[in-house]
């Protein structure tokens, strides 16, 4: 007697912060998976637009993009919303936005205070909040959370980086504990410095404000920590991505894997 084997779904993954960097990388990598992907995030739309059709290429499942603003949280509600009209329930979610801005604590722009905080903890809470109940009705779910070594320890002039990536570690150990029982895991990764957009913005910045050259901060602030000397390839997050949202992990939630070159093991 034979039959035929039914058919599995593709996976439907969101991942913030996703035209550039980390966040393009671990969306290439669940696309080459074949799974549906909603890509949001900045930039040119013609760049963003092609890297969109590039992704569409690389595997059997969708590549869709949306522009909510993580700010902004009925535009988030909308990128949440648009994966569901699409293709019927969330299944991975990655929180990856971030930006970064670089001062001392008393010359901290308040406004930039507060968009940092939005873009890197506040806009997880959000995309989470959407997402939980999707995955409690289909009994199962992965919750991701781009995290930095930065969750783990402390850098000067960091202050509201510093202070929303510890926040994302709490929120990331408190929701696994209230999915345990729901098939849904909930972790963050925690990498070291990782040559983007986003690290390569702070280099002059970190520069003109220690009053050093580019290629010192590399060396001695960049990498001083990091054992290896090397910077960390997004390859290897997104790497570590895919490992989360697979089977072999279902019963790692509520903890962290850092990718960060020995740096929080001294």
């Amino acid at each position: 007697m034979t039959g035929t084997v039914p058919k599995v779904a593709p996976r439907t993954v969101v991942v913030t912060g996703s035209t550039s960097g980390i966040g393009l990388g671990i969306a290439r990598a669940f696309a080459a998976e074949g799974a549906h992907v909603i890509t949001n995030g900045f930039g040119p739309s013609d760049a963003i637009e092609a890297t969109r059709r590039e992704l569409d290429t690389l595997g059997s499942g969708t590549v869709l993009y949306h522009g909510a603003d993580m700010t902004k949280p009925a535009e988030i509600d909308d990128l949440i919303g648009t994966a569901v009209r699409s293709f019927g329930t969330v299944d991975v979610l990655v929180n990856n936005a971030g930006i970064q801005h670089v001062a001392k604590i008393e010359e901290f722009p308040p406004e930039k205070w507060d968009q940092l905080i939005a873009i890197l903890l506040s806009s997880a809470f959000h995309t989470m909040r959407h997402t939980i109940p999707l995955m409690k009705k289909s009994g199962k779910g992965r919750i991701i959370n781009v995290a930095s070594a930065h969750g783990l320890v402390a850098s000067p002039f960091k202050s509201a980086y510093v202070a929303a990536k510890h926040g994302i570690m709490g929120l990331t150990k408190t929701a696994a504990l209230e999915l345990a029982e729901f098939g849904i895991t909930v972790n963050a990764i925690c990498p070291g410095y990782v040559m983007t957009p986003l690290v390569e913005k702070q280099i002059p910045d970190q520069a003109r404000e220690k009053g050093i050259s580019e290629a010192e901060v590399k060396d001695q602030i960049m990498l001083r920590l990091q054992a290896t000397k090397e910077f960390v390839a997004i390859e290897e997050v997104a790497a570590t991505a895919i490992y989360l949202a697979s089977d072999a992990a279902r019963s790692v939630t509520g903890t962290h894997i850092s990718i960060d070159g020995g740096w929080t093991a001294q």
